[in-house]
């Protein structure tokens, strides 16, 4: 009998048949931006009023601005200027973002063009003594401050300064201005808290002088509050017609307030010594938990995004981390506090945070972290909003 034919053997088939192409790895999404790494500690930071901008000054000298994203490795830096000859203390992006305002220990002011980093406008020797902290109040005005207390209004189309005071005896560590760009206000390292009016091109009032230094100065209760941070880790209130003495006070427990940024009407993000980033509820006056930390290192600044969900911190570790703050727009912090023990770990806010679990919103609002309140819970005008 002739042999019978053998069927064909079927070819097994490979999971990636050689001349088909590698299916792309898909970007993954992060809750946050990666951290970015400087060779030199930042000093300063701002984040874009409108588009994912982050700009940095640091110990160098040197100012970078860099774009920042949630896909993983797409953060990139745009460009870098060197051109303060010292540490750049302060930068801030103006009001319609399309300039940067740089301040420095060599006593310039640089105006910058975000889009390319060109150097703009110069003030070589704007103070007498090293600059601290600048502040854009309008399109054409912005506020200066330096280590000797000086303050200064400048007005771009006239070229110069027009207003110029010293009233204060230490360093003018942070300013803030009222909605209608009319009352500028200056923490000072003396301990007060500084009024100007910048319509009328004049000083008002000092605050009598408080322990430790200002170090941040915020607007809150729809400008009817204003909260000063201090190197002793207290928040002193003020009410906006009172600004001679402040009408209550918070101690935290924290060695420091170093920096201090509002998150909504009520809330505020302070940065410490310890490195942690600590979410402060006002009026009730309550700590309700950490938000994130630089583990160890001193928090440098602090720095909020567009719509207030986005928080940047810059640290003595050389690095800008990015923390979800979204959650704190929608807390409400009521007047209830439950019994709990002091001295315990904070409540974390976050998933980056320290001791985060899954649950870390559970009990939010009836069990706010404690905290030793120099004033207490009630305002002393009984504003409850």
């Amino acid at each position: 009998m002739p042999p019978s034919p053998t069927a064909p053997v079927p070819r097994p088939r490979c999971p990636q048949d050689s001349s088909e192409e590698p299916a792309a790895r898909e970007p993954r999404l992060r809750e946050t931006p990666e951290d970015i790494c400087f060779e030199a500690t930042a000093n300063a930071i701002a984040l874009h009023p409108e588009r994912p901008l982050l700009a940095a000054g640091d110990v160098d000298g040197d100012v970078y601005l860099y774009s920042y994203s949630c896909t993983e490795g797409e953060n990139r830096q745009l460009w870098s200027s060197g051109h303060h000859l010292k540490s750049c203390r302060d930068v801030a992006f103006s009001q319609d973002g399309q300039k940067l305002f740089t301040v420095s220990k060599d006593k310039s002011i640089h105006i910058l063009t975000v889009e390319e980093g060109r150097l703009e406008t110069r003030f070589p020797k704007a103070h007498g003594s090293a600059l601290n902290c600048v502040l854009p109040i309008d399109h054409h005005v912005f506020a200066t401050g330096d280590d000797g207390g000086a303050v200064k209004v400048w007005d771009l189309r006239r070229g110069d300064a027009i207003l110029e005071a010293r009233q204060q005896e230490e360093y003018i560590s942070a300013m803030a201005v009222d909605g209608n760009g009319k009352i500028l206000l200056t923490a000072s390292g003396d301990g007060t808290l500084g009024v100007y009016n910048v319509k009328r091109r004049r000083f008002d009032l000092l605050s009598e002088p408080q322990n430790g230094d200002l170090t941040s100065v915020v607007l809150l209760k729809r400008g009817r509050k204003v909260a000063c941070g201090s190197s002793e880790g207290t928040i002193y209130l003020f009410n906006w017609d009172g600004f001679g003495a402040a009408s209550d006070r918070f101690a935290l427990r924290a060695e420091s307030i170093d920096c201090m940024v509002p998150i909504t009407d009520s809330i505020v993000c302070v940065g410490s010594l310890d490195g942690v980033i600590r979410a402060v509820n006002v009026l009730p006056n309550r700590v309700v938990g950490s938000v994130g930390q630089h583990l160890g290192e001193p928090i440098e600044q602090l720095a909020v995004g567009p719509g207030g969900t986005l928080l940047a911190s810059s640290a003595h570790d050389q690095k800008v981390k990015f923390w979800d703050v979204s959650a704190l727009r929608s807390l409400v912090v009521d007047d209830y506090r439950r019994k709990k023990k002091r001295g315990g770990p904070l409540r974390a806010l976050s998933s980056k945070a320290v001791g985060s679990g899954e649950d870390f919103f559970a009990d939010l609002r009836d069990e706010p972290e404690e905290a030793a309140a120099g004033g207490g819970d009630n305002d002393s005008d009984s504003d409850s909003d």
